[in-house]
C-alpha cells in the first residue's frame, strides 16, 4: 500500500518496513529459468509480472543493485548476468530478452529471444557499484560489461559533435520525451508516434555481426544516453583499469560539454533535432551531471534540480521542466518523476548541493506511489504498473535518509 509519509527522514523501523516491502515486491517478480547447460543458476526481476514480464537491460542492472542492497549478491549476479543471455559477438547487448518465449515477437525484431537494439549501459555502473560493495563480479562479466560498453564507443555510428548516435528512441529508454518530438510529422501525438517507432525498427542499419550501428532516418545523439555511455565506461575503468574505456569516457564527456547552453542549464542533443526538440529542458538530458568537468554546468543543473518552478517537487524531479508547453504531470515520459533517472542524478550529484534533496524526495515519491513506475510529482500518485520493480532504487536512496544525512 502506498505509504502518504512526509517525513524527509527514516527512523530504522521506517527503512526496515520498506526494506521488507521492496524485497516482496522483487521477490513476486522474480522469473527462475532454472540451471544452465553447466549448472549455474539463471533469472530475472519481471519489472512487472503482467504488465512487463520480459527482460530489459537497464531494469535488470537497476534490479541487481536492489538485489545487493537487499543483501542477496547471489540474485545481483544472476540478474547481471542474464542482462548479456544474447550478447553479439562484437559486445552488442540487446535491450530486452524473450527467454521464456524466443519466438515472442521474433517477426517484429527480425531475429528470435531478443530485440535488435540496445539501451543505456547501466551495467558498467552495476558492476562498479557490486564491487564497492565488496561483491565479487566474476570475470566473464566484467568482460561482458567491457565488450558492451566498447562496442558502443568503437562501432556504432557517431554524430560529428563526436557524440554516439542511438539507433532508435527506444535505446535511450526515454522513448516519448518532448526531445524526440521533431521526428513525429505534425508534432507529438500518442498514437501517430507510436506508429512512427514502429516504423523505424525497418529502418535500422546493421554490421555485418548482426549488430545495429546506425538508422539514417533517425540520426540523433541523445544527451542523456551519451552520459550514461560516458559514465558507464568510467565506472567500469576503475574496475579493470582499462585505458581504452577511460579515454573513451573522457572524449564523450568532453563533447557532450561543449554542448551544454548555460540559458536553458541542460546539454542539448546532437543530429537532427538540435535546433528544436533536442533542446527541450527534460531530466534524463541532465544526467550529464555524471560525468561533466564543467563547474558552472554542476552549478547549474543543481540549481534547476532544487527549483520548483523547474524540476524539484516534492515527491523527486519532474521528467521535463515545468516551463517546457509539453509538461504534463501525468503523461508517459512527458513529466512524472522517474525513479531511476532520480537515482542517477543523486549519483551524479553525490553528497554535494541537491544530491540529499534529490534522494529525499524521490524515496517519498516511491512511498507514496506504492513503488510506482513512475509518478505525478506533486501528490506522488502512482503512473503506470504498480508495483514496479526498479522503484526499489528508492531503498538505495533510502539509506542515507536514516540519520538525515542525505
Amino acid at each position: 500500500m502506498p505509504d502518504g509519509t512526509d517525513d524527509p527522514t527514516l527512523s530504522p523501523e521506517d527503512l526496515s518496513r520498506f526494506e521488507e516491502r521492496v524485497r516482496s515486491v522483487l521477490e513476486a517478480a522474480w522469473v527462475d529459468l532454472g540451471p544452465a547447460a553447466d549448472g549455474t543458476p539463471r533469472g530475472y526481476t519481471a519489472p512487472h509480472p503482467e504488465v512487463y514480464p520480459w527482460l530489459w537491460s537497464w531494469d535488470s542492472c537497476f534490479h541487481a543493485l536492489v538485489w545487493a542492497r537487499l543483501g542477496r549478491p547471489d540474485r545481483a549476479l544472476i540478474e547481471l548476468a542474464e542482462v548479456f543471455a544474447h550478447q553479439g559477438p562484437d559486445g552488442f547487448v540487446p535491450h530486452m530478452g524473450y527467454q521464456r518465449r524466443p519466438g515472442h515477437h521474433a517477426a517484429f525484431w527480425g531475429r528470435p529471444a531478443s530485440s535488435c537494439i540496445t539501451q543505456p549501459p547501466i551495467f558498467g555502473h552495476t558492476v562498479a557499484e557490486l564491487a564497492r560493495r565488496g561483491i565479487e563480479v566474476p570475470e566473464r562479466l566484467v568482460e561482458a560489461s567491457r565488450a558492451g560498453v566498447l562496442f558502443l564507443l568503437r562501432h556504432r555510428r557517431r554524430d560529428p559533435s563526436g557524440l554516439v548516435r542511438v539507433v532508435h528512441p527506444w535505446e535511450t529508454g526515454c522513448d516519448d520525451s518532448p526531445r524526440w518530438d521533431d521526428l513525429c510529422p505534425g508534432g507529438f501525438d500518442r498514437e501517430r508516434w507510436r506508429t512512427v517507432k514502429g516504423d523505424l525498427v525497418a529502418t535500422v542499419e546493421f554490421a555485418p555481426t548482426g549488430s545495429p550501428v546506425d538508422n539514417p532516418a533517425c540520426p540523433v545523439a541523445p544527451a542523456g544516453f551519451n552520459a550514461l555511455v560516458a559514465h558507464a565506461a568510467a565506472e567500469l575503468a576503475t574496475v579493470t583499469g582499462d585505458d581504452e574505456l577511460a579515454a573513451g569516457a573522457r572524449e564523450v564527456a568532453d563533447a557532450l560539454d561543449a554542448r551544454f547552453d548555460p540559458g536553458l542549464a541542460t546539454w542539448v542533443d546532437a543530429g537532427v533535432t538540435e535546433r528544436g526538440s533536442g533542446r527541450v529542458r527534460t531530466v534524463d538530458a541532465l544526467c550529464g551531471v555524471l560525468v561533466t568537468g564543467d563547474a558552472r554546468a554542476r552549478s547549474a543543473v543543481t540549481a534547476v534540480l532544487l527549483d520548483p518552478a523547474a524540476h524539484a517537487s516534492p515527491h523527486g524531479p519532474t521528467g521535463v521542466h515545468r516551463a517546457e508547453p509539453a509538461y504534463s504531470s501525468t503523461a508517459y515520459w512527458r513529466g512524472p518523476v522517474w525513479p531511476q533517472l532520480a537515482y542517477l542524478l543523486r549519483a551524479g550529484l553525490g553528497g554535494g548541493p541537491g544530491g540529499g534533496e534529490v534522494a529525499a524526495s524521490t524515496v517519498r515519491g516511491a512511498r507514496r506511489s506504492g513503488l510506482a513506475e513512475y509518478w505525478e510529482p506533486d501528490t506522488g500518485r502512482g503512473l503506470g504498473a504498480v508495483p514496479q520493480s526498479w522503484s526499489g532504487l528508492a531503498v538505495v536512496l533510502a539509506d542515507a535518509l536514516v540519520d538525515g544525512t542525505a
